[in-house]
């Protein structure tokens, strides 16, 4: 009989590892701490529970790299994805779930599938010797006893960044007087909705004292051992944002764009975006609020929206601290461990932003652990693709020197052909819209191309 692969963490990337495990025939023995020790972020024991924004981001795999990183992931059969679009709820041209059921679902399948035993207890240290395959999908949040072994083993420290979560506001308290529903440039969304935000408008004299307030407001202040972690620049409290400068958030989260007051007919100075939470559509998360003022100061800056001046909140935003690898310096081209090859990463602990590149990172270290299982070496996804560009940028692309938390974008991919021809001025001809949809074309053939053959 094969031998389980242990997998450690039941959040995105490990749900997806232990799917693609089971789904190719490896047992797997999937070992999530919670409820038995919770975290300050989570509010459930479901698997794969979103703790921040319920959004995947855009779905559109033409021109966007992270919706292309979806469609890469939906070839793959990810249990992420399927849930993902069962669970939709409307959101422009992104891809938002119901958070309590997309978790459900994931949690469900997997509890279903008769080689997947889930252990809820936490694994403290480092995994038994007896474990011959692990991967550790731990995440942001990886417990303090399992971050101290994998620092002593391989003598280098974790490097730390904060993640900050933004408020959700049910619909009912919104006042539909001043606000209305409408999706930037009414862009339809996966669903063929056009109206997925609740916009709120500001003047330039309310957008100026707004940003005035978030720099004011009382801060939640740091304990002492956090009081040097950095930022991950991609998810920025709104208030750091605000202190930046004056117009920072409305060329921002803010940014008016695409979008205009049926009342008055013109475009706002400003707007804060409302984005449907949960599938009945009775609660709405602040897009791009994430926030470390104190609770009270949260519910008396944000009522000075227009159209939050009664909003109930049915969440406040928080802050905590996320950890993650020296991915460049310690993991090989197939995410295991150099200093302990059994052991290898997947997820946020590898230093990827996002839910969907986690669970990206959580796929391939599944689909290369069941290649090792089956007696042949893991074949890393094409570069060219969204799954390959991203495993390249953690697995050597980046400086190991500078290394900091990414997402998917263009800027991970290789040139095409056609970037060889220049204009004057030695730029590509082929730039903007066009050369996107030539990068997710290619991307697409050879991700085709690369499941066909076995991954």
């Amino acid at each position: 009989m094969t031998s389980p692969v242990h997998v450690v963490g039941g959040g995105l990337a490990g749900s997806e590892a232990a799917w693609q495990l089971a789904s190719r025939g490896v047992p797997v023995v999937l070992h999530e701490m919670r409820p038995v020790r919770t975290t300050d972020a989570h509010a459930t024991s479901d698997l794969a529970e979103l703790v921040c924004s319920n959004s995947l981001r855009s779905d559109d795999a033409e021109t966007s790299a992270v919706g292309l990183l979806h469609a890469e992931l939906r070839r793959g059969a990810s249990i992420v994805m399927r849930a993902a679009d069962a669970n939709q709820v409307p959101a422009g041209s992104a891809l938002a779930v119901d958070r309590t059921g997309f978790a459900a679902a994931i949690t469900r399948e997997l509890e279903a599938h008769p080689l997947v035993d889930i252990h809820r207890e936490e694994v403290a240290g480092l995994p038994p010797a007896s474990w011959d395959s692990v991967i550790l999908a731990t995440g942001p949040l990886t417990s303090p006893a399992l971050a101290a072994a994998i620092g002593s083993l391989t003598g280098q420290d974790s490097l730390a960044f904060f993640d900050a979560i933004a408020p959700i506001v049910h619909r009912d308290s919104i006042d539909f007087d001043v606000a209305w529903m409408q999706s930037r440039w009414d862009k339809p969304g996966p669903s063929g909705d056009r109206a997925a935000y609740v916009n709120c408008p500001m003047e330039k004299d309310e957008y100026r004292a707004f940003v005035a307030a978030l720099v004011d407001g009382e801060k939640t202040e740091f304990k002492e051992w956090e009081r040097d972690t950095p930022y991950f620049e991609g998810c920025l409290p709104i208030e750091v944002m605000a202190a930046r400068g004056p117009d920072t958030l409305r060329f921002g989260p803010m940014k008016p764009v695409g979008l205009v007051d049926p009342r008055s007919g013109r475009r706002p100075f400003a707007v804060v975006q409302l984005r449907q939470d949960n599938a009945l559509g009775t609660l709405y998360n602040i897009v791009g609020f994430q926030t470390k003022l104190k609770h009270a100061e949260q519910v008396r800056v944000f009522r000075t929206v227009p159209g939050l001046g009664r909003a109930e909140f049915a969440r406040l935003g928080g802050l905590h601290r996320n950890t993650f690898i020296n991915s460049p310096r310690l993991l090989d081209g197939t995410l295991r461990l150099r200093a302990q090859p059994r052991l290898r990463f997947a997820g946020q602990v590898t230093g990827v932003e996002g839910y969907v590149e986690s669970a990206a990172i959580g796929m391939l270290a599944g689909i290369f652990a069941a290649a090792e299982r089956a007696g042949r070496d893991p074949a890393p996804p094409p570069p060219t693709t969204a799954l390959g560009a991203l495993l390249g940028h953690v697995t050597g692309g980046a400086d190991s020197a500078t290394f900091q938390p990414m997402n998917c974008n263009f800027g991970l991919f290789p040139p095409l052909p056609e970037d060889a021809d220049v204009d004057a001025k030695g730029r590509p001809r082929i730039r903007g819209t066009d050369r996107r949809r030539l990068v997710t074309g290619r991307a697409l053939r050879e991700v085709d191309a690369w499941f066909s053959a076995g991954a």
